[in-house]
């Protein structure tokens, strides 16, 4: 018996991490080049080894991790952390994405829902359709 641990496919691995809910999202997200493993694109059925680097695209957020530990079995999120460790660089430059966009969300805020008809009168006037 040996001490190396058995080999665990990406997708499998990215879902037991949970970064995505369903092996079949993990696995979508290696075949549209959402994922590198060491600065390669693979496939789902390419295989992690503990110290590999992955760069992971989710939405307009990127991660960059080290595989530290391999899971075949999807786990409590507790356990699931213990398995990759994320660059410093990377999270505070997802912080910074993060603070960008709630701070354009609140400067483009819309309207509070439909007008009343108040509102809606004082439209037609400015437009002249009264």
């Amino acid at each position: 018996m040996s001490d190396m641990p058995e080999p665990v496919r990406i997708d499998k691995w990215l879902w037991a991490a949970r970064f995505f809910k369903t092996r079949a999202l993990a696995a979508d997200a290696v075949t549209g080049g959402k994922v590198e493993l060491n600065g390669q694109k693979p496939k789902p059925a390419k295989t992690v080894h503990p110290g590999d680097r992955v760069r992971l695209r989710l939405g307009p957020y990127e991660h960059l991790l080290t595989v530290v530990a391999l899971a075949a079995r999807r786990g409590p999120a507790s356990e699931a952390t213990k398995l990759y460790q994320e660059d410093a660089e990377s999270r505070t430059r997802r912080a910074r994405l993060a603070e960008q966009h709630r701070i354009a969300a609140t400067a483009f805020a819309h309207g509070e829902g439909k007008p009343s008809r108040q509102e809606r009168e004082a439209v037609r006037k400015l437009k002249g359709k009264d």
